[in-house]
């Protein structure tokens, strides 16, 4: 079983980092509900085929950013805090702007440029269609 995990040799993230952020997305997007408990680490690396200090890392970065919880003893679950997706969801707002600055700046936009754009499309979004 892969829990739904789908990790990419190809893909230039580290195997940790991917784990990271598939487990985020599905407890954001509410795959995963709060108190849902997590596969343990030697179960997960066995089925994504990493080794266990790899899903060990992940899981530790998870903890760090409030994703989940781990009870010694028990296993990790999915957090149960409920402001827990609108700061997910602001987390992932926040990195894709700073992607869409660091573009903006590669293609030489002045702050200004970049802050009219971003007000013509908030006040498109004002406008009902």
């Amino acid at each position: 079983m892969t829990f739904g995990l789908f990790l990419s040799s190809t893909d230039k993230k580290p195997m940790y980092l991917q784990i990271v952020e598939q487990i985020t997305s599905k407890v954001m997007v509410g795959d995963w509900l709060a108190d849902m408990p997590l596969p343990s680490i030697r179960e997960l690396a066995a089925s994504t085929q990493v080794s266990v200090i790899t899903v060990k890392r992940a899981y530790s970065e998870l903890e760090r950013a409030g994703v989940i919880v781990t009870q010694p003893g028990k296993g990790s679950y999915v957090s149960a805090n409920s402001e827990l997706n609108q700061e997910l969801r602001k987390q992932e707002f926040e990195q894709h702007l700073a992607e869409t600055i660091n573009l903006a700046k590669q293609l030489q936009l002045s702050d200004d440029d970049i802050i009219t754009c971003v007000k013509q499309h908030l006040g498109e979004q004002k406008t009902p269609k």
